[in-house]
């Protein structure tokens, strides 16, 4: 059934009064969140651009290597995990693609190639240290988060700027125009508003995503050991085997992640992507996946990311905030929404317990 359906279920479901699904009442309330918020922002600063489509596509252009990174959190979120090394193998695989490339000459398939080769293989350790040995998750993405991060500043603990990879630039700095919501500037020239790769990717990333949730025996599993672990042995699930496997996808993903926001920033430092595995925690959560686990939808992290976006740029229509501000709003949605998953588990364990 689609995502309009959904929605549309949901409404039918309030009004009848009947139990409806958290998962879809949470993700309607992010869209609804989403609208509101970017509806108030065409009428309030219209005479700054806020409704251009351009506007909207750099939202996109601007936050594609978090799209990628709360991806693959959700997945892990689901299975009842948590992964907050994500911001630290982004600023270590951006490095890498920046030494690699301008340090040592290396082709730029060849460097991706090697930090998604890395993204599977320090997603496949720490995978086997969650469900093998059965360390707790949080501790071992703490490690992981220290030692990226390290590892970052005994590569170089100065900036390197990807300035002789002329295909890598090229990739990077490539506009995909679209063909609708054009303008016509001062000149009288028609504008036509881009996107740049780096969203095509994202946008793949989410759709391959969503189908694995939704379509396959393996996205079935991580939301049956997400609700209830016991109960997926009982089942038959492999428990470790699926939560190794989604770690290693996580894995991957924040590598992925990596790659593309290096493309944004055609650089590497040692503080880069600095909390962006928060950032990414806190739009899944927005998005309506619960941090107990067993419920999430990769569509609403996609509009987590939007809202989070949407949030910067209406401070930066505003002109006299500071960028602290979008923190301080950003958490204050958080709250929110960890607010009605209380609220959610509890009466579903008044339900159980009926």
């Amino acid at each position: 059934m689609s995502d309009k359906m959904n929605f549309k279920t949901v409404l039918s479901n309030i009004s009848k009064g009947k139990r409806i699904d958290s998962s879809k009442f949470l993700m309607m309330i992010t869209i609804c969140l989403f609208v509101v918020m970017y509806i108030a922002g065409v009428i309030i600063y219209s005479d700054k651009g806020f409704g251009r489509m351009q506007t909207f596509l750099n939202m996109l252009i601007d936050n594609a290597g978090l799209l990628v990174a709360a991806s693959g959190m959700t997945i892990v979120m689901i299975a009842g995990g948590i992964d907050i090394s994500v911001g630290s193998v982004v600023g270590l695989v951006c490095m890498i693609l920046s030494y690699s490339m301008e340090k040592m000459g290396l082709p730029s398939g060849v460097a991706i190639a090697v930090v998604l080769l890395f993204g599977i293989l320090f997603g496949a350790f720490q995978g086997w240290l969650i469900s093998y040995m059965q360390l707790q998750p949080f501790i071992v993405t703490l490690a992981g988060l220290f030692m990226c991060r390290g590892l970052t500043a005994v590569i170089s603990s100065e900036q390197i700027a990807i300035r002789a990879n002329k295909a890598f630039l090229a990739l990077a700095n490539q506009n995909i125009n679209i063909f609708f919501g054009s303008t016509v500037n001062k000149h009288g020239v028609r504008m036509y508003p881009f996107i740049h790769p780096s969203v095509i990717i994202a946008l793949a990333a989410v759709v391959v995503v969503w189908f694995i949730l939704r379509y396959t025996r393996f996205g079935r599993n991580l939301f049956a050991i997400g609700g209830n672990e016991q109960s997926a042995l009982l089942l038959g699930i492999n428990v470790k085997r699926t939560k190794f496997a989604a770690y290693v996808l996580e894995g991957f993903l924040a590598a992925l992640a990596g790659f593309v926001f290096c493309l944004n920033t055609t650089a590497g430092f040692v503080e880069q992507a600095r909390g962006f595995e928060m950032e990414a925690i806190s739009s899944a959560v927005i998005g309506g996946t619960m941090l107990t686990g067993g419920v999430g939808t990769v569509i609403g992290t996609f509009f987590g990311v939007l809202i989070k976006a949407t949030i910067e740029t209406l401070i930066r229509c505003q002109g006299t905030l500071s960028s602290w501000w979008n923190k301080i709003v950003l958490s204050s949605i958080l709250c929110f929404f960890i607010v009605l998953q209380s609220v959610f588990a509890i009466i579903k364990a008044k339900r159980a317990s009926k």
